[in-house]
């Protein structure tokens, strides 16, 4: 039997630090190359010498790609597919240690030389020796190194069972390569003929609340959707501001009362949504001058449980229409005082309508190069170029205006629960149980409230819920889509065991060593065990 290269805790965290190494925040040319670079270190595997057509690269977007490495044993069709996302956040905050961001055991040893500089619950944890820093440690490398560790092992023990190690790019951002990779695992269930038994993320647990030390397991994952809106208001002179309407007046009413509206809070399983808060609110002004700022824009952050596309949209618009309401009553009055006639009341219309006025006024052929003109200008991101489409086109319909424009702008995170599935059931207490031999208290969280990519697979809405997305998502098609129908396809349970650690996405990101090395694997294999209905000795 070959010799196991990551079985031992020791062996486990030297493979953890050189995934961490490899610098691969997003967007940059370090997210690139990781592909490549954990493309190769698969490949010294002796299973993947013997059969190198089962790990393979798929493209993402930018250059960027996902890996898969498939374990077959040709005697089953059950499949676990496991999950991990390989890009970063930045590293900025770092400062002048930023250099050791991406070496974990020298910036774990830098930092006692600082701790004085740490809050008081990382120099704690730093003191304690239990913890190991740097980006990327948390969130989520150990969760990679984790699924390498159990393919490895599979394959030498030629478990009874397939797995499919699948690791992306881009989940911290857009998801785009979750969002790719959803098509290539329903390829490959028809290609070999296998059966998707489980889809396992090894995210790590997250806080609940600051300061929580409890360790979780995941049974589904929190959704978001972000609900946008244009505000296009009447120009005019700072010397003769009656004689218009600010893009920024009419905002106001809607961000007023889409900041903390409980209307928008899910609650189910005995777990709630965050409430929805403003992301971005600013005019569209490219430079200062007296021209008072008639365009503006505004981001909304909608954490989902249950509800579709389709539900939030007919929400928003309904709380848009009584901002609206609340801002011409508003005007009406200023109007009076000041005995003017006004520019108008503000009406609230959807993207699609707008979309539609458009076309019937400018031609689909105009309408298309407007589009063209801005998902072509790389200065912009999916959201301002999905903001950047709807202002185009008002200002080509000004007749419009004063006018609220809803849509929503990229990224669209469906939500996931597989808690009543009886496999999920039977998994989450088998994993609580290995907790307990090492002396840790595992609780269940129905929703992981970090969002995942496991919001990608098992969808359960209907074609009416996300075809209010499509229609409202001015950049959809283009440079953002979500592929629905394949989602649909993919329908095994999701579960998330992953290691505990603190404070994702800041300079004191820190993994738990017992956890990550220990007690998480051992969780691991005796799940996929117990799926294989081995006996575990």
């Amino acid at each position: 039997m070959s010799q196991l290269l990551w079985a031992t805790p020791e062996k486990l965290r030297a493979l953890l630090c050189e995934l961490v190494s490899w610098d691969s925040r997003t967007f940059t040319e370090g997210e690139r190359q990781f592909a490549h670079k954990v493309h190769k270190k698969l490949g010294d595997l002796e299973y993947f010498k013997m059969h190198p057509e089962y790990l393979s690269f798929h493209e993402a977007d930018l250059g960027r790609k996902l890996v898969t490495a498939f374990y077959r044993n040709q005697e089953v069709e059950e499949t676990v597919v496991l999950i991990s996302h390989f890009d970063t956040v930045q590293t900025e905050e770092y400062g002048d240690l930023e250099p050791l961001a991406f070496q974990p055991e020298e910036l774990t040893k830098e930092l006692l030389n600082r701790k004085s500089n740490l809050p008081e619950d990382a120099r704690l944890d730093l003191e304690s020796g239990k913890y190991l820093f740097g980006r990327g440690t948390m969130d989520m490398k150990m969760g990679l190194a984790l699924h390498m560790a159990l393919i490895e092992k599979a394959s030498i023990e030629k478990w009874p069972i397939n797995l499919i190690l699948l690791t992306v790019p881009d989940e911290e951002v857009n998801s785009s390569g979750m969002r790719r990779a959803v098509t290539e695992l329903v390829k490959m269930r028809d290609q070999y003929g296998i059966a998707y038994k489980l889809f396992l993320n090894s995210e790590p647990s997250f806080a609940q609340i600051p300061g929580d030390e409890k360790h979780y397991i995941y049974s589904g994952t929190i959704g978001k959707i972000m609900p946008a809106a244009l505000f296009y208001g009447k120009e005019t002179h700072v010397g003769e501001p009656l004689k218009g309407m600010t893009a920024n007046y009419i905002s106001t009413f809607l961000t007023q009362r889409m900041e903390w509206n409980a209307l928008f809070q899910e609650s189910d399983l005995s777990e709630t949504t965050p409430l929805p808060v403003s992301l971005q609110q600013r005019d569209l002004k490219d430079a200062y001058s007296t021209q008072t700022p008639y365009r503006a824009s505004a981001l909304y952050n909608v954490f989902l449980m249950k509800r579709s596309a389709s539900e939030v949209l007919d929400l928003f618009e309904q709380i848009a229409e009584e901002s609206a309401e609340d801002c011409n009553k508003a005007y009406t009055e200023l109007c009076l005082k000041q005995g003017i006639e006004g520019v108008g009341k503000v009406k609230v219309l959807r993207y699609e309508q707008l979309l539609s006025y458009a076309e019937n006024k400018l031609g689909i052929e105009r309408v298309v190069q407007i589009r063209d003109e801005v998902i072509t200008n790389s200065n912009w991101d999916e959201r301002e170029q999905s903001l950047r489409i709807a202002d185009k086109l008002m200002i080509e319909c000004q007749e419009l205006a004063p006018a609220i424009v809803l849509l929503f702008a990229p990224p669209y995170y469906p939500a996931v629960n597989t808690s009543d599935d009886p496999l999920i059931m039977d998994a989450v207490q088998l994993v609580k149980d290995v907790a307990i031999e090492f002396g840790v208290a595992m609780e269940q969280v129905h929703y992981f409230n970090g969002i995942c990519d496991l919001s990608y697979v098992h969808y359960s809405g209907d074609e009416d819920g996300w075809a209010a997305f499509e229609r409202n998502t001015p950049v959809w098609g283009d440079v953002y889509s979500i592929p629905f129908a394949d989602m649909h396809k993919l329908q095994a349970p999701v579960l998330n065991v992953g290691p505990f650690g603190k404070d994702p996405h800041q300079l004191t990101e820190r993994l738990h060593i017992e956890s990550a090395f220990i007690q998480t694997p051992a969780m691991l294999d005796r799940l996929i065990k117990s799926l294989m209905k081995i006996t575990v000795q």
